[in-house]
């Protein structure tokens, strides 16, 4: 029998054989995923958006037999390794869910057996997931590693694999009418419109945009660790953001401990929020702007008000210049065109002497 409480859609809490109340997902078409986290955790949102995403850990039966020298095995000795535990929690659920969906296909082959006509093909079947492909080639080249390091197999069958040329320019990043047309549906004091001035005017991602709140604010600063690499920042608060802070808690639609909350008064998760931001967009007649936009979005800002890759990075907390190069070549370009233009105009003739 299910336990009623206000828990996030699929998810339920049952009492086990034991008398215990557990946690777990379900979705029709979907492996049950029973959590270990517990909710309002930073851990329990990681294995929630897991789910959500189709990334959940398939449950792996205790006891389950590995038998020696079998690509099952070898998963099972990567997760003991420094280059697996040293990774974050969030890092870890993706990982593990490409790796145990790869074992589920391949766990009972034989490691010493595979050879680079086997990882192509298997590479290769992926190629209408090129991202996908690309990140399983990558979780494989790191299993043959620890292969050779144990000296499982003395040949590298991952060499030499090519992944999927997967351009892509990313995320939409919003224009100046496309916040503005945002801005009119949403107007300050509203719930939507917080979280736009969150993620626009600190240039943050939203799985550190949902953690905000009046906690980390000191004076007109805003002190963020970066949920992806851990970096601390220090950032002023623009005052557009401040006046939006204050009119949302005049509202009482802040948290206690995130200015962002549910329906329920609750943090969002990743996920839960990115669906959110969707619903608003498409209030506003936004179908392709999405919160990773507004990241986007606050970086060209920055370029084109003649920022350099140094003061940007510092700001959004970028690692190297080539993650923000898009945004200043682009605004370069405008301005350098719009100063080039008077280039065009007829040469003015030379006047003769007499």
């Amino acid at each position: 029998m299910a336990k009623t409480s206000a828990l996030p859609p699929n998810v339920t809490e049952f009492k086990d054989r034991h008398g215990k109340w557990r946690l777990r997902f379900r979705l029709k078409g979907c492996q049950t995923y029973y959590f270990k986290a517990r909710p309002g955790t930073d851990e329990f949102r990681i294995e929630l958006e897991a789910c959500r995403s189709g990334e959940s850990v398939p449950k792996v039966r205790t006891g389950m037999r590995m038998k020696p020298g079998t690509v099952s095995a070898l998963i099972g000795l990567y997760y003991g390794t420094p280059e697996f535990t040293g990774l974050s929690p969030r890092s870890k659920t993706l990982y593990r869910g490409q790796l145990e969906a790869f074992r589920i296909e391949h766990g009972d082959k034989r490691v010493l057996s595979l050879q680079r006509k086997h990882i192509k093909a298997i590479i290769g079947a992926m190629a209408d997931r090129p991202h996908a492909a690309n990140n399983l080639l990558d979780r494989l080249r790191a299993l043959m590693r620890l292969a050779l390091d144990e000296e499982w197999i003395k040949l590298d069958p991952t060499q030499g694999v090519k992944g999927f040329k997967a351009k892509t320019a990313g995320y939409h990043s919003w224009t100046e009418d496309e916040i503005t047309k945002y801005e009119k549906q949403h107007p300050i004091g509203t719930k939507a419109r917080l979280a736009l001035d969150l993620l626009l005017y600190t240039t943050q991602r939203r799985s550190d945009g949902i953690v905000m709140g009046r906690q980390h604010v000191r004076g007109d600063k805003l002190f963020v660790v970066q949920h992806k690499g851990g970096t601390m920042l220090e950032l002023r608060l623009h005052p557009d953001l401040q006046r939006s802070i204050a009119a949302a808690t005049a509202a009482g639609i802040t948290g206690d401990l995130t200015f962002l909350v549910t329906s329920f008064g609750r943090p969002f998760t990743s996920a839960g929020f990115g669906n959110k931001m969707r619903e608003w967009c498409d209030d506003a007649g936004l179908k392709h702007c999405t919160a990773h936009g507004l990241r986007k979005a606050g970086a060209r800002r920055m370029a084109e008000a003649g920022k350099s890759n140094t003061e940007i990075k510092s700001f959004t907390g970028h690692k190297t210049d080539k993650e923000v190069t898009t945004y200043v070549a682009a605004a370069n370009q405008k301005r350098l065109a719009s100063q080039a233009v008077g280039g065009l105009s007829r040469p003015k003739r030379e006047r003769k002497n007499g």
